[in-house]
């Protein structure tokens, strides 16, 4: 079992950010948890990752129940990749450097290079095709360029669970188009770790993530398989607006629906 939520709840105060949430994520499966701007997509992914402690309910990730596990030495096995974390690398670092930092989990270099670093930041820098970047500076790279350069940094650390968050925030059409194309060709290798794709637009979710939680104001509105969920009659309910969907080859576009008269 990569993720087991049962009956998490999350209070803050007066507010309840997320109540009686339950999900299971099993090994080999990649998901999409979709939600609007303030469903509790944040507040979940920080308790998956033990940022945050649940109010009420139980959290085991990759087969370990939080309370009884060190969090510090867990996290290494979980990757993730989020544009925050943009903010907080040094811009002047050369891009390889920054990818190898994600194999020590810092925010720049301060031990010794070993070249077998250096040939594994190459490699997953060659598979996300963000090779011809090596030896630039950071800040000298394009927002869709950085989060390739992430996501390679992610996996410096050989994780189990990878969590993509809205990965294509603030992205270009064909920008987003490439990064979304490197993801596809990144779960096709048979190493790759469960993936965890968050976003509020539906376009976005591959085939690969054949399961999808939905997720509204803080509760499981529904979860299971993608392609029982991306319906028009499901996603009305779950928006609370009429919408119908186009279908381009395996992915999902959302529009308003025409009113009549």
């Amino acid at each position: 079992m990569i993720i087991d939520i049962q009956h998490v709840t999350w209070k803050r105060e007066a507010l309840t950010l997320l109540h009686d949430v339950s999900w299971r994520v099993n090994k080999g499966e990649h998901w999409a948890l979709l939600g609007l701007n303030g469903s509790g997509k944040t507040t979940l992914l920080n308790m998956i990752t033990g940022y945050l402690w649940p109010t009420e309910g139980s959290i085991s990730v990759l087969g370990h129940e939080y309370g009884s596990v060190d969090l510090r030495e867990l996290r290494k096995s979980i990757g993730w990749v989020s544009s925050s974390l943009q903010e907080k690398l040094y811009a002047s670092d050369r891009t390889q450097y920054v990818v190898i930092s994600g194999k020590h989990a810092t925010i720049g270099l301060y031990n010794k290079l070993a070249g077998e670093d250096l040939e594994e930041a190459r490699h997953w820098m060659q598979t996300l095709g963000c090779e011809h970047l090596w030896d630039r500076e950071y800040r000298t790279c394009s927002q869709g360029e950085k989060q390739k350069l992430l996501i390679a940094r992610a996996l410096m650390a050989n994780p189990q669970l990878l969590i993509l968050d809205e990965p294509c925030n603030g992205l270009d059409l064909f920008s987003r188009e490439r990064l979304l194309d490197s993801i596809s060709e990144l779960t096709a290798r048979p190493d790759t770790p469960s993936l965890i794709y968050v976003t509020h637009h539906t376009e976005e979710i591959l085939p690969v993530f054949q399961h999808s939680l939905l997720l509204r104001r803080g509760e499981v509105f529904r979860r299971g398989f993608t392609a029982d969920l991306m319906t028009s009659d499901v996603l009305s309910d779950f928006f609370e607006a009429p919408v119908e969907i186009d279908r381009h080859g395996e992915r999902i576009y959302v529009r308003a629906a025409a009113s009549k008269g």
